[in-house]
């Protein structure tokens, strides 16, 4: 495995690698879902490359940047594992050097959900993506479907800039409890973890409802919001949201392809959720970890 930490040599040797390539991005602290696009790729692709890259540009001023879990070594040994090719670690100065200042605006579809909350987060995730999209050509590049709204962001980048990749979507990995895995749930403690799993009860319960038959948006988010008020240790409900799969505009009614969606604040710590609703079949706490 070669690790890379230049713009110039790991362009150069994306162009020298096997095709099929795969991109892998990510901000480090790797768990198991990261590991899952790792798997996905190595499964499709010749060659695979994963970023560590913890973004300055997509945190806010007030959020936790100089917290966000950073193991290095630990994120190689397991990309060594897994077969990895190539890893991309820059600093931030060979992404964002002396003068930066070219951004991508990805319209209406940033300004939504996490839009509202976290302003200037998808200018931020859509400049880095689109620098990494144009330094490694990729053919395909692998997102998880946890962050629903980044990977509709960036399927709508990719396809309206021309960037090429295919966008791979991966299905979230969750713990026993249905807890989505990500690196931020390493902030909760041992009670605020056993709170947790209410995010996904509540999505849980909307979809259940909309599988029934329930197609009028408010009644699904109310559902979703009635579970969340129910856990005294969510302090914050920022939005439950029933949108378009595609677009993220809110729905009055259901038709077709659907994306439920939550945002809590549980101590100091944010959690985003969603499930895609895309048939009849009730959704279920998960028996194996992956959903």
């Amino acid at each position: 495995m070669l690790v890379i930490e230049s713009t110039r040599e790991i362009y150069r040797a994306c162009s020298e690698g096997t095709r099929p390539l795969g991109l892998v991005p990510t901000m480090g602290a790797l768990h198991d879902g990261h590991l899952a696009l790792v798997k996905r790729a190595r499964q499709e692709c010749q060659t695979v490359v994963a970023t560590i890259f913890v973004n300055p540009t997509q945190f806010g001023p007030h959020e936790d940047l100089s917290e966000y879990p950073r193991d290095k070594e630990r994120d190689l040994g397991l990309l060594c594992e897994e077969g990895v090719d190539l890893v991309f670690v820059p600093g931030a100065e060979e992404i964002y050097p002396p003068g930066f200042d070219t951004w991508v605006d990805v319209g209406a579809i940033g300004d939504r959900l996490e839009g509202v909350h976290r302003p200037g987060h998808f200018r931020g995730v859509a400049t880095v993506v689109t620098k990494l999209f144009t330094m490694v050509r990729p053919d395909k590049a692998y997102f998880g479907q946890k962050d629903g709204q980044q990977l509709a962001v960036i399927r709508h980048l990719a396809r309206d800039l021309n960037l090429g990749p295919e966008i791979v979507a991966v299905p979230t990995v969750r713990d026993p409890d249905g807890l989505a895995q990500s690196s931020r749930n390493a902030y909760l403690s041992p009670a605020q973890r056993q709170a947790a799993p209410v995010v996904y009860r509540g999505l849980s319960n909307a979809n259940t409802l909309w599988t029934d038959g329930v197609t009028d948006g408010d009644m699904l988010r109310a559902a979703m919001r009635a579970e969340l008020e129910q856990e005294p240790l969510v302090e914050d409900i920022d939005y439950t949201s029933v949108a378009d799969a595609e677009t993220l505009e809110e729905l009055e009614q259901v038709q077709g392809r659907a994306m439920l969606s939550v945002a809590v604040t549980i101590g100091n710590t944010r959690l985003i959720d969603n499930v895609i609703s895309v048939s009849y079949t009730h959704l279920t706490l998960p028996t194996n970890r992956e959903v």
